[in-house]
């Protein structure tokens, strides 16, 4: 499978669920929702483990180490067994697609990319990134229906994402294209180009037009937290690009909250990601803290399954109703085992 494989590496917000449909309109492109494959492989205990399992991860940890140094080939040996596993599971996706290539854009592997890059050391790799508070802003209004405290205790997203990927682009182990999100949708079809060159495909002039076919092209399968509105759109657009300054319009806390995630990032990793902190910095000051806050819109199904969400989630480790949470969770466990 690894030479039938595309990574897409990016952080949530950054864009990836868009240009996964664009490279999913190819024609010989298979672009299923995220499979989160590899993310637990490399957590059973050589590479990385878990805190908390149904099972004892120390011990774990400790025997499957063992386990690879008696193998005879060590640790190529081990991960030859984990490829195998991974190839059987692409292959078979791949294979009921009737599809050459199959692209995964699981935003998670991009704080597993040690790991990825060992495992698939020849597939290609397309990083991903966007302006760091644009995805930020994002994440927030996604998820958390604005509330950016409640996300910051929730996922320090930008510090754990924001280091992860600009090792990766310093100390490329794999082969890799860097891509802004900023140019996909204002260069759509030059930006394309120059994936389908890195990825040794064919450009097709529908890969922009993702959403005009009525073939089933570009309709990848929808993963969990994938925006609505790339599914609604036909086409890149530059609409979202200064999004983030209107969401944070008429709201100090966020633009003090911004600014602080900023200033804990580094410089270099800033501009590797393509950036230069100067110019968010300035953007930040720009935003209107004082102006009257952006109406929300219309109140979907989607918004109301969010407020629920954020509502039900503050606090939930403090108060009653979290306690009748585990009360109920401690329950369902007895009667299940």
């Amino acid at each position: 499978m690894e030479d039938k494989l595309i990574f897409i590496v990016g952080s949530p917000r950054s864009g990836s669920t868009l240009l996964s449909r664009m490279l999913g309109s190819h024609p010989t492109v298979f672009s299923p929702a995220e499979p989160h494959l590899l993310t637990p492989l490399a957590h059973l205990g050589y590479y990385a483990n878990v805190d908390k399992a149904p099972y004892d991860p120390f011990i774990t940890q400790g025997a499957i180490r063992e386990v690879v140094a008696k193998l005879p080939g060590g640790e190529p040996d081990y991960l030859r067994a984990l490829r195998a596993y991974a190839d059987a599971i692409y292959g078979r996706l791949l294979e009921a697609s009737g599809r050459a290539m199959l692209l995964d854009k699981t935003p998670a592997y991009a704080l597993v990319l040690d790991f990825v890059a060992k495992l698939y050391p020849n597939s290609r790799y397309v990083v991903l990134t966007r302006q760091p508070i644009a995805v930020w802003s994002s994440y927030v209004q996604s998820f958390f229906d604005g509330d950016h405290e409640a996300a910051h205790l929730h996922n320090p997203l930008l510090e754990r994402y924001v280091p992860a990927i600009a090792r990766f682009l310093r100390e490329p182990p794999v082969p890799q294209c860097h891509v802004r999100y900023e140019d996909l949708v204002s260069r759509p079809a030059d930006e394309m180009q120059r994936i389908c060159a890195f990825a040794g495909l064919d450009f097709e002039p529908e890969m922009v037009e993702y959403g005009s076919g009525d073939d089933g092209r570009g309709q990848a399968a929808r993963g969990l937290g994938d925006p609505i509105t790339v599914a609604r759109e036909k086409r890149p657009t530059t609409r979202s690009v200064e999004r983030w300054a209107q969401d944070m319009a008429g709201d100090p806390g966020k633009v003090e909250q911004a600014q602080r995630i900023l200033a804990s990032l580094t410089d270099e990793d800033i501009e590797t990601w393509g950036y230069a902190r100067t110019d968010i910095a300035a953007a930040l000051v720009a935003v209107d803290t004082g102006a009257a806050r952006r109406k929300p819109g219309a109140l979907t199904r989607h918004r109301i399954e969010r407020k629920l969400l954020v509502f039900l989630r503050r606090n939930i480790h403090r108060n009653a109703f979290g306690r009748l949470v585990r009360r109920i969770r401690f329950a369902c466990d007895v009667l299940l085992r």
